[in-house]
């Protein structure tokens, strides 16, 4: 029965997968692809405590929570420059939130850079 499962659900993740690189822009799929990054070194950081110990636990919150951080502002920036958001956003341009970002983000590592000693 799980067979049958997979064997039907394959053309609907090629066909999501098909939509997606359509009707999504380029400068949001860049994007999306740096929020999975961010979430799958979250996820390895969390299996490491698991696995390796949490000795330099000053560490694992600094990266944990650097990793946390960069994906919040990677989302708002995905918001702010969604072509598909623009009735929302439109007094804040591209250009405007990319810099936005890149400021959070300095601050954001400024600050795990500060915790870790």
């Amino acid at each position: 029965m799980a067979a049958g499962n997979t064997k039907s659900s394959q053309p609907l993740l090629v066909q999501l997968l098909r939509d997606y690189r359509a009707t999504t822009d380029r400068r949001v799929q860049l994007i999306d692809a740096y929020m999975v990054f961010l979430m799958l070194t979250g996820i390895l950081q969390f299996a490491h405590i698991f696995l390796a110990g949490s000795y330099p636990y000053n560490a694992f919150l600094s990266g944990f929570s650097s990793t946390v951080g960069a994906f919040v502002f990677a989302a708002a920036l995905r918001v702010q420059t969604n072509p598909r958001n623009t009735p929302s956003t439109k007094s804040i341009s591209p250009e405007r939130a990319f810099a936005d970002f890149i400021f959070c983000n300095l601050l954001l590592f400024l600050a795990v850079a500060n915790f870790l000693g």
